[in-house]
């Protein structure tokens, strides 16, 4: 930490919730670490009741159930807390912009406490990976194969190089005894690569897995299951099963709910 130059108080926070829309879902877990310019370091940390049930998926990833949060504090509860630890600090943690400081946010504006970001500053580890290690083939190659990529973006360099990651990629990635790797032959890893995101309806997450029932992870219904969006606004599932406006997955799925066919995990 020599070279960081704090000029006052940050807090790097991390949030787990019940899902992962800042907006709707519900925090179940909040950690806090402040450090002041001295280097000195406090923290704070609680489990939290989000006033309703964690659906397994999320627990499955955290780990957190609701046997866990029973009897814990409710958000509400904790915000003056919260809101005093965070004061007059900056905040930074791994994903915190785009995630845990708006899920942050509407938690304190269900408590009807005041919270702005006017006057702080936020940094976020995973933007800096991301924007200062490249995710593309020549970065690939350098980590894979360990050399640099001549000709990137012509078709033949390319996919020769694409080629010598991959086989880096079989030869890195061995079974590790806890620790399962690539399989070794083309028929196993084709199932590695088209194994889908457990917690996902299709293929592009559109739909998701909420407490064991398909729920809509985009527009105005999102968090909300399709069975209850049936019932309530049976013509914007027709909408969708149409097609004008969704993938041919999210349709499909949209015309066997309609059907009476609801998507079984």
């Amino acid at each position: 930490m020599s070279r960081l130059n704090l000029e006052r108080d940050i807090v790097f926070l991390d949030l787990e919730a019940t899902g992962t829309d800042p907006a709707r879902d519900r925090i179940v877990q909040i950690a806090m670490i402040r450090v002041t310019p001295s280097r000195t370091r406090t923290a704070f940390e609680s489990l939290v009741d989000p006033e309703g049930p964690i659906p397994a998926e999320s627990s499955a990833i955290h780990h957190i159930t609701d046997a866990m949060v029973h009897g814990a504090p409710r958000f509400r509860d904790l915000a003056p807390r919260v809101l005093e630890f965070m004061r007059d600090a900056d905040l930074g943690g791994f994903g915190v912009i785009r995630y845990d400081i708006p899920l942050l946010a509407a938690e304190f504006k269900r408590a009807g406490v005041p919270f702005g970001l006017e006057g702080r500053r936020a940094v976020d580890a995973l933007m800096i990976f991301h924007r200062m290690e490249p995710r593309n083939l020549a970065a690939a190659s350098a980590f894979y194969c360990g050399k640099e990529l001549e000709g990137a973006h012509s078709a033949p360099a390319d996919a020769e190089a694409a080629w010598e990651v991959f086989l880096a990629q079989v030869e890195k990635y061995r079974d590790r005894g806890d620790k399962p790797g690539l399989p070794p032959d083309i028929a196993g890893i084709a199932d590695f690569c088209s194994t889908a995101d457990p917690k996902n309806v299709d293929s592009r997450g559109k739909f998701v897995w909420r407490h064991g029932e398909a729920a809509f992870n985009f527009g105005k219904y999102q968090t909300k299951s399709l069975q209850e969006v049936l019932k309530k606004d049976r013509r914007y599932v027709e909408w969708l099963a149409s097609g004008e406006a969704s993938t041919s997955e999210v349709a499909d799925i949209c015309r066997r709910a309609l059907a009476g066919e609801l998507p079984r995990k």
